[in-house]
């Protein structure tokens, strides 16, 4: 259970990243409310995933499921440049997550 609470987590996590574009600074009220919402569920459930996980893996595949999130919703909505590099480096950060998840005991 504590791998579908990390990817949950890291899903979360990237839609709070995305979530603050939207914030303007945490002046606009209900995207703020929802990003705010967004990192407390995240932060929570990587907690609970932490509790029988290595921290230090359960933290790394957090954020590395957050970024390769937060890039591809990037490039798909916000216009963020796709290219050869960035798609690439997207598959190393994907092979180091579940390199991560298989090398945890």
């Amino acid at each position: 259970m504590s791998w579908v609470f990390l990817v949950i987590a890291g899903l979360l996590e990237a839609g709070w990243a995305i979530g603050l574009k939207y914030t303007h600074g945490f002046t606009k009220l209900v995207p703020s409310v929802l990003t705010i919402l967004g990192i407390i569920a995240s932060m929570y459930l990587l907690a609970l995933a932490a509790r029988t996980l290595p921290i230090g893996t359960a933290y790394a595949v957090w954020v590395g499921i957050g970024t390769f999130g937060t890039i591809v919703l990037g490039m798909t909505f916000l216009g963020e440049p796709v290219n050869a590099g960035r798609v690439f480096f997207l598959i190393l950060l994907m092979v180091s997550i579940i390199g991560l998840k298989l090398t945890a005991h």
